[in-house]
């Protein structure tokens, strides 16, 4: 018994050691550089202060956008397929395709049928009506749906990394929404710019000719595009685009000169740089358009043929402006807008005034909690007090070693969990003198006191639990800051409150021959 008793001993010191290892980063800065532990305990927004932004992804907007490249690919696998459309309009969700050449009408519905299977093929019978019209399925649309706000959160993540941002919260909410967390961000335009940019990269030929029309009145398909802000030209583009911003690899911020400011590089995949150098070549001396979210950052004009898979988008950028556009081009394009949905900056000394509010209310809470027990169980209240210390120390080493972000509600967490844990001791030390007034022994008292608490300490504490795990899946952002300490404070509790007081018990009781016990 006497090993049991030791080895359960060294076992909770072991646990104590490694929870100062993590939590002494928090209270002491800075931190020698030999302590093998160097991360504080992460504070919320509420604590630190930043920036809370919550996003809605333009879902419909977004499948319509689907639905216009879709468009563009038909086009193109058409004239690759050497069939040809005379011209290929969106209409709401569908797309109505006109052949050049009706009687190759076979050999257009085989190249949709092999190239876009997951489109719904209709054909009509001619006439007035378009020769097909191509929509997307149900279950295509509900796919595009689902993956949207998916891809949109994975591009989010790596967008905020390189941003330099110190540990972000990024994170779904409901259906459509995204909720983004920045701590330390003080100052949100640039961080709002760069989320919210949709990225979306095309090379467009400048349209020339009597088919170009004029930006007042421009010619079948071609579309009119502004310039950056302080560039008043505008310009009549093709509406196929020749390349699209999916198929780069990379892009990196490159000093120009004194007046043409910082430039961006990029390079494109194997796919890209054939376009890209098919395009160069048949269009020399003609302009190309740059086209950045529907503006054009520059046309230059097409000197000699690019086809060795690289480009330079110029437009007279400062360093910011040259990074943020790298570090969305190499993260890919949104799939759907964002709209900004609610906006709110939390300066640091509210952060700080939340601390120390939160710290008096822990504070002031847990000092009456440890009178009350000392007062009214004694020596057993002692116990049941450093079982208490000992799991606050356990749920702050276990935020800090596992990278849980502390927050104001949070902090009410540990609060009701301190309430929880002397609940819990308090069953014990009940059941415990019920049985020394039954005239029994004080080992038997302690034994059979334990076992009878287990099953309501148990119950109580499973329940709790199960309802923080709820909390956790549906809530969003304070919620699931308490939810995560409610359920880390049950199992700290669940671990000294029942099993460290029972080995002090046990070691008083039988290697100290204890023959009462003050409770």
């Amino acid at each position: 018994m006497g090993g049991s008793i030791r080895f359960r001993a060294l076992l909770f010191a072991v646990l104590v050691l490694l929870a100062v290892m993590f939590v002494l980063p928090t209270f002491v800065s800075p931190v020698p550089s030999w302590w093998p532990w160097q991360q504080p305990v992460r504070l919320g927004l509420d604590l630190q202060g930043g920036t809370h932004l919550l996003y809605q992804v333009q879902i419909d907007a977004g499948i319509d956008n689907r639905v216009e490249q879709i468009g563009r690919d038909v086009e193109g696998a058409l004239r690759d397929a050497q069939v040809g459309a005379f011209t290929v309009e969106r209409q709401g969700r569908t797309l109505q395709v006109r052949l050049a050449t009706p009687d190759k009408r076979a050999d257009a519905k085989k190249v949709l049928q092999e190239r876009f299977p997951s489109l719904t093929l209709e054909e009509s019978a001619g006439g007035e009506a378009a020769d097909f019209t191509l929509s997307l399925s149900a279950r295509e649309e509900q796919q595009l749906r689902d993956r949207f706000v998916d891809q949109a959160l994975q591009i989010l993540r790596n967008r905020i990394d390189q941003f330099g941002v110190a540990e972000p919260t990024i994170l779904a909410q409901g259906t459509d929404e995204i909720v983004v967390q920045l701590p330390g961000i003080q100052d949100p335009q640039r961080a709002k710019e760069l989320i919210g940019r949709t990225a979306l990269l095309e090379f467009r030929l400048v349209a020339e000719g009597p088919q170009a029309g004029t930006p007042q009145n421009p010619g079948p398909g071609t579309q009119v595009l502004p310039g950056r802000p302080g560039d008043r030209t505008q310009y009549v583009t093709e509406k196929r685009p020749i390349v699209t911003g999916d198929m780069l690899t990379d892009a990196q911020v490159r000093p120009g000169g004194v007046t043409e400011g910082y430039a961006v590089d990029f390079a494109f995949d194997a796919r890209g740089a054939s376009l890209f150098g098919d395009a160069t070549t048949h269009n020399v001396h003609r302009r190309l358009a740059i086209v950045l979210d529907g503006i054009v950052q520059s046309a230059p004009e097409i000197r000699e043929p690019i086809t060795g898979g690289h480009g330079q988008i110029t437009g007279r950028f400062d360093f910011k402006e040259a990074q943020d556009l790298a570090n969305v081009l190499r993260n890919g394009a949104l799939p759907a807008p964002l709209k900004l949905l609610e906006e709110r900056t939390v300066g640091p000394s509210l952060g700080r005034d939340s601390i120390r509010q939160g710290t008096i209310s822990f504070a002031v809470g847990s000092a009456l909690v440890v009178l009350f027990m000392l007062a009214y169980y004694r020596g057993g209240g002692v116990i049941a007090d450093v079982a208490l210390m000992v799991n606050l120390l356990l749920i702050l080493g276990a935020f800090a070693a596992f990278g849980f972000t502390l927050t104001l509600p949070g902090i009410a967490g540990i609060v009701l969990t301190v309430g929880m844990a002397v609940d819990a001791n308090i069953l014990v030390l009940e059941r415990m003198r019920e049985e020394l007034r039954s005239g029994k022994s004080v080992r038997a008292a302690i034994d059979t006191g334990y076992q009878r608490a287990w099953n309501a300490i148990f119950d109580s504490n499973i329940t709790t639990f199960l309802s923080g795990l709820i909390l956790f899946q549906f809530g969003t952002g304070p919620v699931r800051g308490f939810a995560v300490t409610l359920c880390l404070g049950i199992l700290t509790t669940m671990t000294t409150a029942v099993f460290l007081t029972r080995v002090v018990y046990d070691w008083l009781v039988i290697d100290r021959r204890m023959t009462t016990v003050s409770i």
